[in-house]
């Protein structure tokens, strides 16, 4: 059976040591509040949760697979009981205001239990994932009575929420969506349409559904300037069913226990959130919360998969060590003193832990750009969130990929057998590429909107506090070399972009791709150094968990000497243009 151990040490020197979260969050009015002992404790009682009640229901959730049956959707066996634990423990509020009965906690530290959940069975944590999010957008952008009506129960976890975006004919260009709203006379609306591809759109783990629907009014304007919010709820006050219901549900390549649903909305009852025609402005609430989050699945898959390549290596033996004084007495040794079996491993240790620091940094300019009360720091760290976030949702969700891909290489043959699970991640963690904006997309979002169009400003202010970390001397100096030539080649591909786009509209879609993956190499490589010289100062204090501290710093060194040169390679094909895209015909296909 996979393992699954919750990285609760390495999520506390992310948070504690590498950041000092605990000043951090005493120093802002609203987490004031959370100290280190508390974050501790959320984060070992989740991992506990995680480990017992989530793990051991990921194999047979996904061998079950979610049952339809004329518009009905049972989950897998276990499913309800554990959401129902999860619910009742206060888990889906951990985030949500405290006014209307959420627990309040930053971010910083909700990303470290998303990470944990997610690890041990996306398909279960989708379901409450999704609500969260939903809770969000209602107590961001909707009406009073709207909060004391749905929150309290949403953060319960009796009713749940999603998101309902993407139809038949339009999936990532929402301006060509026809899903229509009449308005009555008792200030609702009767919504009509189909909307497809609807995580939990219908299941038996909640009493009540709200679905936040994107529609138009009959006088909207075309195109994506037209579109509206709106608050469909499974039942209504009377309990009477509201006329949605789902048509089928998809059969997945993974995440088999997540029901992923066909909804029909025939005249259904449908309250608006936020003004008319300003909804795809509101929906982006949620949507940014959900493409953080489904990074985190991409960083949860990577960790799990991780782990149980690590116990295979460290007990299948396979041939000699090439060293004659590390064989053993056997006729053959474990898999971990191979080089390239170092190599498979050591590449997702050193992927998983850069990104679990780099989701606490974009968690922490979540905090900031919502508590602080600087406004040029919050307005700087809400700069910093539209432009990482993109990056973390694809880098994360890519990296992910290619560490369950490299854990089943360790286990060979058996990597690919369904019965070590390592199979299954794959196939889990390959969608996460794909929803809430497919990587190609976060790609041109980050070159075209956060880049060309804004003048590299968002990105000459994330290049500036890397420059002061090299300023301030805190850099280790055997690594400054490669994270300033990192740095150099990053601010030459910005302004090769803002200046080519000029010129060139095809530049920052053809340079898209390349671009993030240069920022998520040089993000991660900036944290690295920056964990390796705290880890060193630890070593120096004699503070005690040598071999933790020594092989941080040895994974970072890993990270600089063999994964952060693909930066001159990245922007080598950055600075190559349009032209080697464009030059072929589309009959020459």
């Amino acid at each position: 059976m996979p393992v699954y151990t919750a990285p609760r040490r390495d999520l506390a020197f992310v948070l504690f040591d590498l950041f000092g979260a605990d000043k951090l969050w005493s120093a802002m009015k609203a987490t004031a509040e959370v100290d280190r002992d508390l974050a501790e404790a959320i984060i070992d009682a989740g991992g506990k949760l995680a480990e017992s009640a989530f793990l051991p229901l990921n194999a047979s959730g996904d061998a079950e697979g979610c049952r339809f049956d004329s518009g009905t959707v049972t989950t897998p066996e276990g499913f309800r009981d554990a959401y129902r634990t999860y619910s009742e423990g206060g888990w889906v509020g951990l985030g949500g205001d405290p006014e209307h009965g959420g627990q309040g906690m930053p971010k910083m530290l909700t990303v470290a239990v998303e990470e944990m959940f997610f690890a041990t069975n996306p398909s279960l944590y989708l379901y409450p994932v999704l609500s969260a999010g939903a809770a969000l957008l209602i107590a961001s952008h909707g009406s009073q009575a709207m909060k004391k009506r749905w929150l309290p129960e949403m953060y319960a976890g009796t009713t749940s929420g999603t998101m309902c975006l993407t139809e038949p004919h339009a999936g990532s260009d929402l301006g060509l969506l026809r899903t229509r709203a009449e308005p009555l006379d008792n200030e609702c609306h009767a919504l009509t349409g189909t909307k497809i591809f609807i995580t939990g759109g219908e299941h038996d783990l909640a009493d009540n559904i709200v679905h936040l629907v994107l529609a138009r009014l009959p006088d909207a304007p075309e195109g994506s300037k037209g579109i509206s919010l709106f608050l469909v709820p499974k039942f209504l006050e009377d309990g009477t069913r509201n006329a949605v219901t789902a048509g089928s549900i998809e059969h997945k390549m993974g995440i088999r226990g997540s029901a992923t649903c066909v909804l029909n909305f025939d005249g259904a009852r449908a309250w608006m959130i936020g003004e008319p025609n300003r909804g795809l402005a509101c929906m982006f609430t949620m949507m940014n919360y959900e493409r953080l989050s489904i990074g985190m699945q991409g960083l949860g898959a990577g960790e799990i998969a991780y782990q149980n390549a690590l116990a295979y290596a460290r007990e299948r033996v396979q041939g000699r060590a090439p060293i004659a004084e590390e064989r053993g007495e056997g006729a053959a040794d474990p898999l971990l003193v191979h080089p390239d079996v170092r190599r498979l491993l050591l590449t997702q240790k050193a992927y998983n832990e850069g990104g679990r620091a780099f989701s606490a940094f974009v968690g922490l300019q979540l905090d900031l750009s919502k508590y602080a009360d600087d406004e040029n720091e919050a307005r700087r760290a809400a700069d910093l969130v539209a432009f990482l976030t993109p990056v973390a949702k694809a880098y994360f969700t890519d990296r992910g990929f290619d560490g369950c891909v490299l854990a089943q290489q360790v286990l060979g043959g058996h990597g690919y057998v369904a019965e070590w699970g390592i199979e299954q991640y794959v196939r889990d963690a390959r969608i996460a590429q794909i929803y809430e904006g497919t990587n190609g997309i976060q790609a041109m979002d980050l070159a075209e909107r956060k880049t060309a169009r804004d003048g590299g400003r968002m990105a000459q202010a994330y290049m500036e506090g890397m420059a002061a970390f090299i300023a301030d001397q805190r850099c280790p100096e055997r690594l400054r070399p490669g994270l300033e030539e990192a740095l150099e080649l990053f601010s030459r591909c910005t302004r090769f972009i803002v200046d080519g786009a000029k010129k060139d509209p095809a530049l920052p879609g053809s340079a898209a791709a390349d671009y993030l993956e240069l920022t998520g190499l040089l993000s991660y490589a900036w944290l690295w150094a920056w964990m390796v010289g705290v880890a060193e100062g630890k070593l120096a204090e004699g503070s005690g968990e040598e071999a933790f501290m020594r092989g941080k710093v040895a994974t970072g060194e890993f990270f600089h000497a063999r994964l952060l040169p693909m930066a001159g390679v990245l922007a080598r094909r950055i600075e190559s243009g349009s032209e080697p895209l464009l030059a072929i015909s589309a009959e020459q296909f």
